[in-house]
């Protein structure tokens, strides 16, 4: 194994599906395959014994729901990168599965060129979503914001008290929101671009996001960014 190579883990009941992903990782020379899972209970023995950069995983799996993997994982394992992969692109699984940690989310018939890109850019620090996915999110934000489409939202009132973000979080957030790349934040802070890539994780896990527009967005809502 090289050190470069992305580690995965699937977990997905459906042997169908679950040859398929397989086959996607074992065919790209830049991940291996760490190991399959087909229900909560060979995931956690698979989990509790793997060393892993990536977890796919579906929703609906027969001896419960994948959002509680996706829970403990982010907590246990909080380096880890996990995309939900599944057939459900309704709002309130997608919701579910962020905010319980998911950094990733794409439907099923995604192509396999599709799926590794989005290993990729999860891995890049990017948060990869399937076009009807995105929809539900911004469905869910418009809600939460108690807007409809075509309004326009005054900012929520904050104060520093209420910023979950520590203050380099803060920092790398605002140079974010002027459009600069991982690279240029780490040049500017003096930190390397995987250190950036971590912290902007933990920016999105914090606000509930999953893109770098999601998270400008939300965090001009909450007032925690400078005019």
């Amino acid at each position: 194994m090289s050190a470069d190579q992305i580690s995965i883990i699937i977990v997905e009941d459906e042997p169908e599906f679950r040859r398929r992903f397989a086959q996607i990782i074992e065919n790209e020379p830049t991940m291996r395959l760490a190991g399959v899972a087909a229900n909560k209970r060979e995931a956690q023995v698979l989990i509790d014994r793997e060393d892993f950069d990536v977890m796919l995983i579906d929703l609906g799996l027969p001896d419960g729901t994948g959002i509680d993997l996706i829970r403990s994982v982010s907590q246990r394992k909080p380096d880890v990168d996990i995309m939900v992969v599944t057939v459900f692109g309704d709002e309130q699984h997608v919701v579910s599965s962020i905010e319980a940690g998911a950094t990733g989310y794409i439907l099923k018939d995604s192509t396999p060129a599709d799926v590794i890109s989005c290993i990729r850019l999860l891995r890049a620090g990017g948060s990869p979503v399937s076009p009807v996915v995105a929809r539900s999110v911004l469905r869910a934000i418009r809600s939460r914001m108690g807007g409809s489409p075509g309004q326009t939202l005054p900012p929520r009132a904050s104060s520093g008290d209420n910023n979950p973000l520590s203050a380099r979080e803060t920092e790398i957030l605002q140079l974010l929101a002027k459009g600069m790349s991982f690279n240029e934040i780490g040049e500017i802070l003096g930190i390397s671009p995987h250190t950036v890539t971590a912290h902007i994780k933990k920016i999105y896990r914090k606000l509930a996001v999953h893109s770098r527009g999601e998270a400008v967005y939300e965090a001009s809502q909450m007032g925690l960014l400078k005019n």
